[in-house]
Order: structure tokens, then sequence, then C-alpha cells
């Protein structure tokens, strides 16, 4: 199967439906495990993405012509996806708009507090793992700094870093209370 089927072309775009527009664009063409990969080594760190979604997502975006599929004639027969000139159109659309959603947090350490939990084995955990994320995010940061030219992505990863460095202190602050 080859090029753009018809569908429904007033889908509604979902803040998914930019993760997947977003990614192949950037990649220029990817399969759905591709999609996988890259939000695992880049947007999971602020955007949290089921897997599932991105094996699902570009074959809706496809049938509504923001993508384009090829799927191969025999072996897995995986799909090859690229955004077609009605996708690139949403996307820059989505990217020219101001608005965004507020964060939403969903911390189970503070929910645990809010009924009661001992806050200081919490915290500690919490740490640590801000710790670790802090540490992946320099690593991140220190090889997009090497291949230069993302200044996009330094700029997301400064500001992971600094959120992380942010969390270990409010941390710190609730282990010597």
């Amino acid at each position: 199967m080859s090029g753009v089927p018809e569908g429904d072309p007033d889908i509604k775009l979902t803040s998914m439906s930019y993760v997947v527009l977003g990614l192949v664009s950037q990649l220029g063409s990817a399969t759905p495990y591709d999609l996988k990969r890259a939000v695992e080594l880049t947007v999971s760190n602020f955007w949290p993405t089921p897997h599932t979604t991105l094996y699902a997502e570009p074959a809706r975006l496809a049938s509504a012509g923001y993508l384009e599929e090829e799927q191969e004639a025999g072996g897995r027969r995986r799909k090859l996806y690229t955004v077609t000139p009605r996708g690139r159109r949403a996307l820059d659309r989505w990217l020219a708009d101001a608005h965004a959603a507020p964060p939403v947090m969903h911390d189970e350490g503070m929910l645990k507090v809010f009924f009661g939990a001992d806050p200081r084995p919490i915290a500690e955990a919490k740490k640590q793992w801000h710790t670790e994320q802090l540490a992946m995010l320099e690593g991140y940061l220190d090889g997009v700094r090497q291949a230069g030219d993302l200044p996009s992505a330094e700029r997301v990863l400064r500001f992971g870093t600094a959120l992380h460095r942010a969390m270990i202190d409010l941390q710190d602050e609730a282990i010597d209370r």
C-alpha cells in the first residue's frame, strides 16, 4: 500500500497527533518503532507517551491525509510514514499558536503525604529519582551541544535540568524538616 488513503479529513488532532507529526517531520520518515525510540530519547522526559499510541496514531493520521503510509511488500511488512503537505500545514499552525495547555502533575508521593504518609522516606526516594533524571538529561545535553545547531533541543534540556535541580532542592527541604 502506498500513497495517502482517502479518509475523514476532519479528525481531531490531539497533542499525541502533534508528537507524531513533529517527530516524523524531524526524522524525515519513520516506522512506529522509530517513533517509539525517538520518544524514549527525546520528549518522554517531559511528555510521557504510551508506546501503544505510537503504533495507532500514525495510522489514524495517515487515514486522514496528514501522513503518507508505505508498507513493505514482504518480510515484517513494516509501515513507513512521512509527513504530507497537509500534515506540515497542521504542524506549522500548531507551532505558531502560542496557546499551550497548563502542565499537569501526577505525583503519587505528594498524594501519599497528603493522606498522612511520612514525607522523609518519600522525599529521599524522589530526590534519588530526580538525581538520576538530572544525570541522564545532562548527558543528553552534552550530546546535543556536541552535535551543535540544535537550539530547541538544548533549550528544552536546559529547562529540564533546572527543573530537576529545583526538585532536588525541594526534596532536601522536606528531608531536613
